[in-house]
Protein backbone atom coordinates (compact mmCIF):
# COMPACT_ATOMS: atom_id res chain seq x y z
CA UNK A 1 0.00 0.00 0.00
CA UNK A 2 1.52 3.44 -0.93
CA UNK A 3 2.46 5.49 1.58
CA UNK A 4 0.02 8.49 2.19
CA UNK A 5 1.66 11.93 0.88
CA UNK A 6 2.04 14.54 3.47
CA UNK A 7 -0.09 17.41 3.32
CA UNK A 8 0.78 21.46 2.55
CA UNK A 9 -0.62 23.28 4.78
CA UNK A 10 0.23 27.10 4.20
CA UNK A 11 0.16 29.66 6.43
CA UNK A 12 -2.13 32.95 5.66
CA UNK A 13 0.76 35.24 4.39
CA UNK A 14 2.21 32.59 2.28
CA UNK A 15 -0.91 32.55 0.74
CA UNK A 16 -1.37 36.27 0.38
CA UNK A 17 1.97 35.81 -1.49
CA UNK A 18 1.25 33.51 -3.88
CA UNK A 19 -2.57 35.05 -4.28
CA UNK A 20 -0.79 38.70 -5.02
CA UNK A 21 2.14 36.72 -6.50
CA UNK A 22 -0.33 35.02 -9.73
CA UNK A 23 -2.45 37.59 -9.93
CA UNK A 24 -0.16 40.51 -10.83
CA UNK A 25 2.96 41.52 -12.78
CA UNK A 26 4.21 39.66 -15.25
CA UNK A 27 6.17 36.32 -14.46
CA UNK A 28 7.13 33.28 -16.25
CA UNK A 29 4.54 30.21 -16.52
CA UNK A 30 6.40 27.68 -15.27
CA UNK A 31 6.44 30.00 -11.11
CA UNK A 32 2.96 30.92 -11.89
CA UNK A 33 2.31 27.30 -12.47
CA UNK A 34 4.41 26.29 -9.30
CA UNK A 35 2.41 28.81 -6.91
CA UNK A 36 -0.88 27.42 -8.64
CA UNK A 37 0.34 23.97 -6.97
CA UNK A 38 0.57 25.42 -3.89
CA UNK A 39 -2.69 27.55 -3.42
CA UNK A 40 -4.72 24.04 -4.66
CA UNK A 41 -2.64 21.36 -2.68
CA UNK A 42 -3.61 23.98 0.43
CA UNK A 43 -7.46 23.88 -0.14
CA UNK A 44 -6.68 19.59 -0.13
CA UNK A 45 -7.12 18.99 -4.01
CA UNK A 46 -5.65 15.72 -5.57
CA UNK A 47 -3.12 15.23 -7.84
CA UNK A 48 -5.12 13.98 -10.39
CA UNK A 49 -7.48 16.97 -10.54
CA UNK A 50 -4.45 19.06 -10.43
CA UNK A 51 -2.97 17.84 -13.44
CA UNK A 52 -6.35 18.32 -15.43
CA UNK A 53 -6.15 21.62 -14.17
CA UNK A 54 -3.15 23.15 -14.88
CA UNK A 55 -2.10 20.48 -17.08
CA UNK A 56 1.46 19.31 -15.60
CA UNK A 57 2.40 16.32 -14.37
CA UNK A 58 2.54 14.36 -11.47
CA UNK A 59 6.09 14.61 -11.45
CA UNK A 60 5.91 18.40 -11.72
CA UNK A 61 3.95 18.46 -8.45
CA UNK A 62 5.60 15.93 -6.47
CA UNK A 63 8.98 17.96 -7.01
CA UNK A 64 7.31 21.29 -5.89
CA UNK A 65 5.66 19.80 -2.77
CA UNK A 66 8.80 18.34 -1.48
CA UNK A 67 10.67 21.66 -2.11
CA UNK A 68 8.25 23.47 0.17
CA UNK A 69 7.36 20.25 2.84
CA UNK A 70 11.48 20.19 2.97
CA UNK A 71 11.97 23.81 4.02
CA UNK A 72 14.57 24.01 1.68
CA UNK A 73 13.80 28.14 1.27
CA UNK A 74 14.45 31.18 3.59
CA UNK A 75 10.57 32.67 0.92
CA UNK A 76 8.29 31.20 0.22
CA UNK A 77 9.07 32.61 -3.63
CA UNK A 78 11.94 30.70 -3.55
CA UNK A 79 10.22 27.32 -4.24
CA UNK A 80 8.54 28.72 -7.62
CA UNK A 81 12.62 29.36 -8.63
CA UNK A 82 14.51 26.43 -11.20
CA UNK A 83 17.17 24.82 -9.92
CA UNK A 84 20.13 25.45 -12.52
CA UNK A 85 19.80 22.51 -15.22
CA UNK A 86 22.45 20.39 -16.19
CA UNK A 87 23.84 19.90 -19.42
CA UNK A 88 26.41 20.85 -21.81
CA UNK A 89 27.52 24.78 -21.20
CA UNK A 90 26.57 27.32 -23.63
CA UNK A 91 29.52 27.81 -26.28
CA UNK A 92 29.07 31.16 -27.86
CA UNK A 93 30.80 33.93 -25.34
CA UNK A 94 31.65 37.24 -26.16
CA UNK A 95 34.29 36.52 -28.14
CA UNK A 96 31.84 34.74 -30.89
CA UNK A 97 29.20 37.33 -30.72
CA UNK A 98 31.89 39.76 -31.29
CA UNK A 99 33.16 37.53 -34.61
CA UNK A 100 29.26 37.05 -35.06
CA UNK A 101 28.09 41.01 -35.35
CA UNK A 102 31.75 41.66 -37.51
CA UNK A 103 30.41 39.29 -39.95
CA UNK A 104 26.89 40.00 -40.35
CA UNK A 105 27.94 43.80 -40.64
CA UNK A 106 30.25 43.13 -43.19
CA UNK A 107 29.87 43.07 -47.49
CA UNK A 108 28.32 39.23 -48.07
CA UNK A 109 30.11 36.94 -50.80
CA UNK A 110 30.85 37.56 -54.45
CA UNK A 111 27.67 36.25 -55.61
CA UNK A 112 25.13 36.64 -52.82
CA UNK A 113 22.78 39.60 -51.71
CA UNK A 114 23.08 39.18 -48.18
CA UNK A 115 23.99 37.01 -45.14
CA UNK A 116 21.72 33.96 -44.36
CA UNK A 117 22.39 32.17 -40.89
CA UNK A 118 24.00 29.25 -42.24
CA UNK A 119 26.66 31.36 -44.26
CA UNK A 120 27.43 33.14 -40.95
CA UNK A 121 27.65 29.87 -39.10
CA UNK A 122 29.99 28.27 -41.96
CA UNK A 123 32.03 31.20 -41.98
CA UNK A 124 32.66 31.31 -37.78
CA UNK A 125 34.06 27.43 -38.37
CA UNK A 126 36.64 28.58 -41.37
CA UNK A 127 37.66 31.56 -39.46
CA UNK A 128 38.29 28.72 -36.68
CA UNK A 129 36.89 30.86 -33.97
CA UNK A 130 34.42 27.83 -33.03
CA UNK A 131 34.27 24.32 -33.95
CA UNK A 132 30.59 24.14 -34.66
CA UNK A 133 27.81 26.04 -34.60
CA UNK A 134 23.81 25.41 -35.34
CA UNK A 135 22.28 28.23 -37.57
CA UNK A 136 19.74 28.97 -34.44
CA UNK A 137 22.05 29.71 -32.64
CA UNK A 138 23.79 32.40 -35.02
CA UNK A 139 19.62 33.71 -35.11
CA UNK A 140 19.38 33.84 -31.36
CA UNK A 141 22.52 35.68 -31.24
CA UNK A 142 21.73 38.02 -34.08
CA UNK A 143 18.49 38.63 -32.09
CA UNK A 144 20.09 39.20 -29.26
CA UNK A 145 22.36 41.97 -30.64
CA UNK A 146 19.15 43.44 -32.47
CA UNK A 147 21.13 42.89 -36.21
CA UNK A 148 19.12 41.79 -38.82
CA UNK A 149 21.46 41.54 -42.19
CA UNK A 150 18.43 40.58 -44.52
CA UNK A 151 16.82 43.91 -43.79
CA UNK A 152 17.34 46.85 -45.39
CA UNK A 153 16.07 50.07 -45.38
CA UNK A 154 16.33 53.36 -47.85
CA UNK A 155 16.66 56.91 -47.30
CA UNK A 156 16.67 60.09 -49.30
CA UNK A 157 17.98 63.62 -48.70
CA UNK A 158 19.60 66.20 -51.31
CA UNK A 159 22.55 67.79 -50.89
CA UNK A 160 22.26 70.18 -47.27
CA UNK A 161 23.20 73.40 -48.52
CA UNK A 162 22.28 77.20 -47.47
CA UNK A 163 19.04 76.55 -50.08
CA UNK A 164 18.16 73.38 -48.26
CA UNK A 165 18.11 74.77 -45.04
CA UNK A 166 15.97 77.71 -45.96
CA UNK A 167 12.91 75.87 -47.54
CA UNK A 168 12.81 73.17 -44.67
CA UNK A 169 12.68 75.95 -42.74
CA UNK A 170 10.15 77.93 -44.53
CA UNK A 171 8.27 74.86 -44.82
CA UNK A 172 8.22 73.87 -41.03
CA UNK A 173 7.43 77.52 -39.95
CA UNK A 174 4.30 76.84 -42.32
CA UNK A 175 3.13 74.16 -40.77
CA UNK A 176 3.90 75.95 -37.14
CA UNK A 177 1.12 78.38 -37.97
CA UNK A 178 -1.99 78.87 -35.95
CA UNK A 179 -5.06 77.96 -38.54
CA UNK A 180 -6.57 80.53 -40.29
CA UNK A 181 -9.38 80.25 -42.05
CA UNK A 182 -8.73 83.11 -44.67
CA UNK A 183 -5.15 81.69 -45.30
CA UNK A 184 -5.59 77.83 -44.98
CA UNK A 185 -2.64 75.96 -45.34
CA UNK A 186 -3.06 73.20 -48.21
CA UNK A 187 -0.08 70.71 -49.14
CA UNK A 188 -0.03 69.62 -52.79
CA UNK A 189 1.68 66.57 -54.60
CA UNK A 190 0.76 64.43 -57.66
CA UNK A 191 2.07 60.65 -58.45
CA UNK A 192 2.07 58.25 -61.27
CA UNK A 193 -0.30 55.46 -61.25
CA UNK A 194 -0.24 52.22 -63.87
CA UNK A 195 -3.60 50.36 -64.82
CA UNK A 196 -2.82 46.81 -64.96
CA UNK A 197 -5.59 44.43 -65.42
CA UNK A 198 -5.88 40.81 -64.75
CA UNK A 199 -5.86 37.80 -67.49
CA UNK A 200 -8.13 35.38 -66.58
CA UNK A 201 -10.80 34.44 -63.64
CA UNK A 202 -9.67 35.50 -59.93
CA UNK A 203 -10.66 32.96 -57.48
CA UNK A 204 -12.18 34.27 -54.62
CA UNK A 205 -11.31 33.77 -50.82
CA UNK A 206 -12.32 30.57 -49.33
CA UNK A 207 -12.17 28.74 -46.28
CA UNK A 208 -8.53 27.26 -46.07
CA UNK A 209 -7.92 29.31 -49.41
CA UNK A 210 -6.86 32.55 -49.74
CA UNK A 211 -7.84 34.66 -53.14
CA UNK A 212 -5.90 33.66 -56.15
CA UNK A 213 -5.38 34.98 -59.23
CA UNK A 214 -2.99 34.34 -62.27
CA UNK A 215 0.76 35.42 -62.02
CA UNK A 216 0.23 37.52 -65.66
CA UNK A 217 -1.47 40.76 -66.48
CA UNK A 218 -2.26 43.35 -68.95
CA UNK A 219 -0.83 46.66 -69.25
CA UNK A 220 -3.22 48.92 -69.90
CA UNK A 221 -1.09 52.43 -69.82
CA UNK A 222 -0.67 55.45 -66.78
CA UNK A 223 -2.66 57.77 -65.23
CA UNK A 224 -1.77 60.41 -62.65
CA UNK A 225 -3.18 61.61 -59.46
CA UNK A 226 -2.97 64.95 -58.08
CA UNK A 227 -3.68 65.18 -54.38
CA UNK A 228 -4.23 68.51 -52.01
CA UNK A 229 -4.74 68.18 -48.55
CA UNK A 230 -5.54 70.55 -45.50
CA UNK A 231 -4.02 69.05 -42.13
CA UNK A 232 -5.73 71.32 -40.27
CA UNK A 233 -9.28 70.47 -41.03
CA UNK A 234 -8.59 66.59 -42.42
CA UNK A 235 -9.65 67.80 -46.19
CA UNK A 236 -8.38 66.22 -49.25
CA UNK A 237 -9.62 67.01 -52.93
CA UNK A 238 -8.36 63.93 -55.37
CA UNK A 239 -8.46 64.43 -59.11
CA UNK A 240 -7.12 61.48 -61.71
CA UNK A 241 -6.29 62.90 -64.46
CA UNK A 242 -4.85 61.33 -67.64
CA UNK A 243 -1.10 62.89 -67.51
CA UNK A 244 0.27 65.65 -65.46
CA UNK A 245 1.22 68.69 -67.52
CA UNK A 246 1.36 71.91 -66.48
CA UNK A 247 -1.61 72.30 -68.06
CA UNK A 248 -3.06 69.35 -65.42
CA UNK A 249 -1.72 71.40 -62.61
CA UNK A 250 -3.47 74.48 -63.52
CA UNK A 251 -6.65 73.26 -64.27
CA UNK A 252 -6.70 71.27 -60.69
CA UNK A 253 -5.51 74.54 -58.59
CA UNK A 254 -8.38 76.25 -60.76
CA UNK A 255 -11.15 73.46 -59.52
CA UNK A 256 -9.28 73.40 -56.21
CA UNK A 257 -10.11 76.80 -55.63
CA UNK A 258 -13.33 77.22 -56.97
CA UNK A 259 -14.96 73.82 -55.23
CA UNK A 260 -13.75 74.92 -51.77
CA UNK A 261 -11.86 77.42 -51.36
CA UNK A 262 -13.52 80.32 -53.17
CA UNK A 263 -13.78 83.30 -50.01
CA UNK A 264 -10.34 82.24 -48.95
CA UNK A 265 -8.03 85.59 -49.64
CA UNK A 266 -4.79 83.49 -50.32
CA UNK A 267 -3.59 79.72 -50.03
CA UNK A 268 -0.81 78.77 -48.35
CA UNK A 269 0.87 76.24 -51.01
CA UNK A 270 3.17 73.67 -49.83
CA UNK A 271 4.58 71.66 -52.87
CA UNK A 272 7.20 70.43 -54.67
CA UNK A 273 9.73 72.22 -57.21
CA UNK A 274 8.88 70.09 -60.11
CA UNK A 275 8.93 72.35 -63.43
CA UNK A 276 5.05 72.48 -63.61
CA UNK A 277 4.18 73.31 -60.30
CA UNK A 278 4.11 77.24 -60.70
CA UNK A 279 2.26 80.07 -61.25
CA UNK A 280 3.54 80.33 -64.85
CA UNK A 281 1.37 77.18 -65.47
CA UNK A 282 -2.22 79.25 -65.03
CA UNK A 283 -1.11 81.22 -68.29
CA UNK A 284 -1.64 78.68 -70.28
CA UNK A 285 -4.80 77.82 -69.50
CA UNK A 286 -6.23 81.36 -69.03
CA UNK A 287 -5.84 84.68 -70.24
CA UNK A 288 -3.32 87.21 -69.10
CA UNK A 289 -5.21 89.16 -66.60
CA UNK A 290 -7.16 85.76 -65.25
CA UNK A 291 -4.08 84.09 -65.26
CA UNK A 292 -2.47 86.75 -63.04
CA UNK A 293 -5.25 86.82 -60.12
CA UNK A 294 -5.68 83.93 -59.78
CA UNK A 295 -1.70 83.28 -59.06
CA UNK A 296 -2.32 86.04 -56.64
CA UNK A 297 -4.45 83.55 -54.82
CA UNK A 298 -2.17 81.14 -54.21
CA UNK A 299 1.51 81.40 -52.07
CA UNK A 300 3.74 78.61 -53.03
CA UNK A 301 6.23 77.19 -50.62
CA UNK A 302 8.84 74.81 -52.05
CA UNK A 303 10.27 71.94 -50.50
CA UNK A 304 13.87 71.59 -51.02
CA UNK A 305 14.98 69.17 -53.82
CA UNK A 306 14.47 65.92 -52.78
CA UNK A 307 12.16 66.68 -49.51
CA UNK A 308 9.54 65.74 -49.96
CA UNK A 309 9.51 64.28 -47.01
CA UNK A 310 8.45 67.58 -45.73
CA UNK A 311 5.29 67.06 -47.39
CA UNK A 312 1.99 65.75 -45.66
CA UNK A 313 0.57 65.21 -48.87
CA UNK A 314 3.20 62.17 -49.51
CA UNK A 315 1.71 61.16 -45.83
CA UNK A 316 -2.05 61.13 -47.50
CA UNK A 317 -0.43 59.14 -50.58
CA UNK A 318 1.19 56.50 -48.49
CA UNK A 319 -2.02 55.48 -46.72
CA UNK A 320 -4.13 55.80 -50.66
CA UNK A 321 -1.20 53.36 -51.87
CA UNK A 322 -1.84 50.95 -49.04
CA UNK A 323 -5.91 51.18 -48.48
CA UNK A 324 -6.65 51.51 -52.62
CA UNK A 325 -3.90 51.37 -54.61
CA UNK A 326 -2.82 48.07 -53.46
CA UNK A 327 -4.34 45.97 -56.29
CA UNK A 328 -4.73 45.47 -60.14
CA UNK A 329 -7.21 48.52 -61.31
CA UNK A 330 -7.57 47.92 -65.10
CA UNK A 331 -9.34 50.86 -66.43
CA UNK A 332 -8.95 54.92 -65.65
CA UNK A 333 -12.89 54.77 -64.63
CA UNK A 334 -12.42 52.45 -62.54
CA UNK A 335 -9.33 54.11 -60.51
CA UNK A 336 -11.06 57.28 -60.39
CA UNK A 337 -14.24 55.96 -58.91
CA UNK A 338 -11.92 54.34 -56.09
CA UNK A 339 -9.29 57.31 -55.51
CA UNK A 340 -12.79 59.35 -54.88
CA UNK A 341 -14.45 56.95 -52.78
CA UNK A 342 -11.45 56.47 -50.39
CA UNK A 343 -10.90 60.27 -50.37
CA UNK A 344 -14.81 61.06 -49.11
CA UNK A 345 -14.32 58.16 -46.58
CA UNK A 346 -10.98 60.04 -45.53
CA UNK A 347 -12.81 63.17 -45.31
CA UNK A 348 -15.79 61.92 -43.64
CA UNK A 349 -13.47 60.74 -40.93
CA UNK A 350 -11.70 63.89 -40.87
CA UNK A 351 -8.32 62.31 -40.69
CA UNK A 352 -5.19 64.41 -40.88
CA UNK A 353 -1.72 64.30 -39.74
CA UNK A 354 -0.20 65.73 -36.43
CA UNK A 355 3.54 66.75 -37.32
CA UNK A 356 5.85 66.92 -34.95
CA UNK A 357 8.80 68.52 -36.45
CA UNK A 358 9.58 71.62 -35.60
CA UNK A 359 11.93 74.48 -36.68
CA UNK A 360 13.79 73.25 -33.38
CA UNK A 361 14.12 70.08 -34.13
CA UNK A 362 15.18 70.69 -37.66
CA UNK A 363 18.26 72.87 -36.10
CA UNK A 364 18.86 70.35 -33.50
CA UNK A 365 18.97 66.90 -35.57
CA UNK A 366 20.68 69.01 -38.39
CA UNK A 367 23.28 70.74 -36.32
CA UNK A 368 26.09 69.15 -38.28
CA UNK A 369 24.69 70.47 -41.61
CA UNK A 370 24.05 74.08 -40.28
CA UNK A 371 28.10 74.45 -39.30
CA UNK A 372 28.90 73.14 -42.43
CA UNK A 373 26.74 75.72 -44.60
CA UNK A 374 28.80 78.49 -41.98
CA UNK A 375 31.89 76.71 -42.18
CA UNK A 376 31.77 77.27 -46.41
CA UNK A 377 30.48 80.72 -46.10
CA UNK A 378 33.35 81.76 -43.55
CA UNK A 379 36.18 80.32 -46.33
CA UNK A 380 34.47 81.68 -49.54
CA UNK A 381 34.49 85.33 -47.59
Amino acid sequence: MPAKRQAVRLTTAERDVLEKFVAHGTKSARAINRARILLLLDEGRREKELTTILGVSRGTIYNVRQKYLQKEHTHILDVLHEAPRSGRPIKIDSRVEAHVTMIACSDPPEGYGRWTLHMIADKLVQLTVIDTISHESIRRTLKKNKLKPWLSEQWCIGKITGDYLWHMEDVLYQYALPYDPLRPLICFDERPCFLIGDVGAILPMSPGKAKRYHYEDEKNGSCCVFLAFEPHTGLRYVEVRARRTAVDYAECMQNLLAKHYRPVECIRLVQDNLNTHTPGAFYEVLPPSDAFQLSQRFEPHYTPLKGSWLNMAEIEFAALAKQCLDRRIPTFDRLERAVLAWADTRNLDRKTVHWKFSQTDARCKFLRHYRNVQKFMCKTT
